[in-house]
């Protein structure tokens, strides 16, 4: 592979994000991302639920492409454990996209062949935040790297163009304050708190799965509902209304119990309450970059929302991570919100131009 792409140039880079809710793939030509798509992929229901997603793709063993993967999916319960999923996906790789022109993120061991990759399964599981905050290091220089996704939010500094991380393992990170695991869609409302003002009165949830953080972003106007690729909790109606006969729900209410601007109010509530998890963890991983004032928060994510709002609370300039990147305009949302298959590609492009 290194004569060759030597001999003929760039290739054209696939990014991959093998993850436990959804697959994400970023296309990269010529140093810049082209497209990017996120897929709905229920990985604890098993491995097919990848493949499936792959057959809307069509070939993926094009002449002159490289495929090139980081992963989160080995945590999905349709593994018996970390190392087994680490195995499993690699499988899937190998069997999907075949070994040559396939590289994987082995986040601070780099890039390596799938054979090498069995052995470095401590560097490549959930490293898919190594790739993006590193990226932004080299792009930026100086700065706190956020993605906020469906069900979590990673928190990386990043000084003088070096990734500045205290943990690695999600277990590390979950101490360090790198990893806060609330998301901007699938999180349940009862991960976020246990008591909740309601006309006034500070009130106890109910302990039960009936409403997520999609249903605050629809009742607050900021989800795209092209990001929340999963059912409501009961499977009704992604409306308006039906977010909040779902909020309701978690108050022992109904949603003619209160007028809509206090339901609203609530969710205003809930959104803050978040809010403020994610600003704990910034504020503790902000302290290595603490000396530059004007470092600026990179956000990716389909929670960009909730990240602006945190660059204000955190006094930094806000930079999105789309477009931070080389991209092409119409790319650059979509590779935001598929943020570490974005990042993958383009590392792997500068990969392959250096070998």
């Amino acid at each position: 592979m290194k004569s060759r792409f030597a001999n003929e140039g760039k290739p054209q880079v696939t990014g991959w994000d093998l993850g436990g809710a959804h697959l994400k793939m970023a296309r990269c030509r010529d140093g810049e991302i082209i497209g990017a798509k996120t897929f709905k992929t229920p990985l604890w229901l098993g491995i097919d639920q990848l493949r499936e997603a792959l057959r809307e793709l069509g070939p993926r063993r094009e002449p002159g492409n490289v495929n090139v993967f980081t992963m989160t999916g080995e945590l999905s319960d349709t593994f018996a454990s970390r190392d087994a999923g680490i195995a499993g996906l690699l499988d899937f790789i190998e069997a999907e996209f075949g070994t040559a022109d396939t590289l994987v993120y082995a986040g601070r061991s780099g890039f390596c062949n799938v054979s090498a990759a069995r052995n470095l399964g401590g560097d490549i599981a959930s490293a898919n935040w190594h790739a993006t905050a590193t990226l932004s290091a080299k792009l930026k220089n100086t700065g706190l790297f956020v993605d906020m996704g469906s069900t979590t939010t990673d928190i990386l500094a990043f000084r003088n163009g070096e990734l500045v991380n205290d943990g690695y393992s999600d277990a590390e990170r979950l101490l360090t304050g790198e990893l806060v695991y609330t998301g901007f869609a699938r999180t349940a409302l009862i991960g976020i708190a246990t008591l909740v003002p309601v006309r006034g009165r500070m009130t106890p949830l109910m302990n039960e799965y009936f409403a997520n953080t999609a249903d605050l972003g629809r009742i607050l106007g900021t989800l795209d509902e092209a990001d929340d690729k999963y059912p409501s909790a009961d499977r009704q109606a992604k409306s308006v209304a039906g977010s909040i006969a779902r909020l309701a729900r978690m108050v022992g209410r109904d949603s003619a119990d209160l007028d809509e601007d206090e339901w609203v109010d609530i969710a205003r509530w809930f959104s803050e309450h978040q809010l403020r998890m994610i600003h704990d963890g910034a504020f503790r991983v902000a302290q290595s970059i603490a000396s530059d004032a004007a470092a600026p928060v990179v956000g990716a994510g389909i929670g960009r929302p909730q990240i602006k709002r945190l660059a204000t609370r955190l006094e930094r300039p806000y930079v999105d991570f789309g477009a931070l990147i080389p991209a092409i305009d119409k790319a650059r949302d979509d590779a935001s919100k598929a943020a570490p298959a974005a990042a993958v590609a383009l590392l792997g492009s500068m990969y392959l131009s250096e070998m």
